[in-house]
């Protein structure tokens, strides 16, 4: 054989290896490495994961674990792992994998509705990686509350019903205090100067606005709630709320899942400085998670002299109005005696 004839085997030996490797490559990087149908899955990485954990996490998503494994350690990504949420999708190849797993994505956290504190933070940690004691922490730290005019009853105030972009492994701290952030820029010289002329605090305001929304779902109504308690504040007359009685009673028993749909004399014996028709003035927190209508409604009050309201029998879910003793006792009378053929059909 002579010289040339070897230098062409060589060659050909060289580039039959050249193109194999390449194959490996392109099969290993650019192939699709995705096993689900779906059109887009998300994972969760939390802080602090081992690359082992990633593995497990993302296995359930991953055709070949060993192609990912090998262009994760050639890519660096092993060691360089970054906590979040992370999408994947339907025929990623596993370059685009590693590198989506390096692109963290915000979540959209919501929250409205929620009685207590310990209700919000259990709706979060459901929705971002800290869990709901450090939540729950974070937001009754003592520093944070006295820097920002709050007590552990009152913090409740500062959330505002919305919805938020947060990234997943935001922690509790940076949390609350996006929370703080979002209350004080509500709470515009406008707001606060509405405030002020009806003698009130921004925390007096979301507390009144907690008690005017469990009184009534309707939104138009509500302004008109609203100057029914501020009338009965200015004569120094007890709120007499029953959402806040309801409330004295669950916190006394300590149980907020029981459902109460009518007050009866042994709620309102209970001795809780949030039962209104014991104690003259707000309770000291609210009694529920205001949203920005209700709180809207207290610093914009209908202008009226009503002292008394009660539901009423024929505008289902609205509430009869009065301004004397006597008018009321009519309403009441008309409503107690429909809410009793209820009870007994």
């Amino acid at each position: 054989m002579n010289f040339k004839k070897i230098i062409l085997y060589v060659s050909l030996a060289v580039l039959v290896g050249v193109a194999y490797f390449g194959f490996k490559v392109y099969q290993t990087v650019f192939t699709p490495n995705t096993n689900f149908s779906e059109e887009k899955v998300s994972v969760y990485i939390p802080t602090d994961a081992t690359f082992e954990e990633v593995k497990a996490i993302v296995s359930p998503h991953i055709k070949d674990m060993d192609k990912f494994e090998t262009l994760a350690n050639r890519r660096g990504y092993s060691t360089e792992i970054k906590a979040g949420k992370f999408e994947l999708t339907k025929n990623m190849n596993t370059n685009s994998i590693v590198s989506a797993l390096r692109r963290s994505v915000p979540v959209r956290v919501t929250f409205n509705n929620q009685e207590r504190l310990e209700n919000f933070v259990g709706r979060i940690a459901s929705q971002i990686e800290p869990d709901s004691i450090q939540l729950l922490q974070a937001f009754k730290e003592p520093t944070f509350l006295e820097e920002n005019g709050f007590t552990e009853e009152t913090v409740f105030t500062m959330l505002l019903p919305n919805t938020f972009e947060f990234y997943w492994n935001t922690s509790a701290v940076k949390f609350r205090d996006q929370m703080a952030k979002e209350y004080f820029r509500f709470w515009n010289d406008e707001r606060k100067a509405k405030a002020e002329k009806l003698g009130l605090t921004p925390i007096q305001v979301s507390i009144l606005a907690s008690i005017v929304q469990k009184e009534t779902a309707k939104v138009e109504e509500r302004p008109r709630v609203a100057k029914v308690y501020l009338n009965r504040m200015n004569v120094g007359m007890p709120l007499q709320a029953d959402p806040t009685v309801i409330y004295a009673y669950k916190l006394s028993s300590n149980d907020f899942n029981q459902v109460i749909k009518r007050v009866y004399y042994k709620h309102l014996e209970v001795d809780s400085p949030y039962n209104t028709y014991r104690n003259v003035g707000l309770p000291p927190g609210p009694i529920f998670m205001p949203d920005v209508n209700a709180i809207d409604a207290v610093l914009n009050p209908e202008q009226h002299d009503f002292i008394y309201f009660c539901a009423s029998v024929e505008r289902f879910g609205y509430h009869e109005f009065a301004t004397t003793l006597e008018q009321h006792n009519v309403n009441a009378k008309k409503y107690a005696a429909w809410l009793n053929t209820q009870t007994t059909n």
